[in-house]
């Protein structure tokens, strides 16, 4: 007789990731916040402290997320870096290698936190499962078999 079981009846080895929606709206609502928090401690004439944080943001976000969400959660830190840390404040612009350098940083930022993520979950779910694998000692043998 066959039993049918559903694939994910039981323990799932590696977590689901953040559905991309909350991930980005996570990341326009960090950036802004990481963004008005620069602009009041330090002023908009040093963006390079602003992108140090949203490249951050974008790092931590990137270790909930898909691979899918990085490129969006990039050009949503950078839309909010373009327009309100950079003087003239809400006006985006584009400055070629500057701007270019900032995407690039962010997206990599978001790329590294989704890769050491799926490193991390990889490797507990390998744990687990040879745990699991393992054949158990018989408690009458010695340490050494005898």
């Amino acid at each position: 007789m066959f039993e049918w079981v559903s694939l994910r009846a039981g323990a799932r080895p590696v977590p689901q990731p953040v559905a991309t929606p909350v991930v980005w709206a996570t990341a326009f609502g960090g950036a802004l916040v990481l963004v008005a928090l620069h602009n009041l401690l330090v002023g908009s004439d040093r963006p390079g402290f602003a992108l140090a944080a949203l490249s951050l943001l974008a790092a931590l976000l990137g270790l909930c997320a898909r691979f899918t969400a990085a490129p969006g959660t990039a050009v949503l830190c950078w839309l909010t870096l373009n327009g309100f840390a950079v003087p003239p404040a809400g006006t985006l612009t584009w400055a070629g290698h500057r701007d270019a350098f900032w995407l690039t940083c962010l997206c990599a930022a978001a790329l590294v936190g989704t890769v050491l993520a799926r490193i991390g979950q990889a490797r507990a779910a390998y744990r687990r499962i040879a745990a699991e694998v393992t054949p158990p000692t018989d408690p009458h043998e010695g340490p050494l078999g005898s």
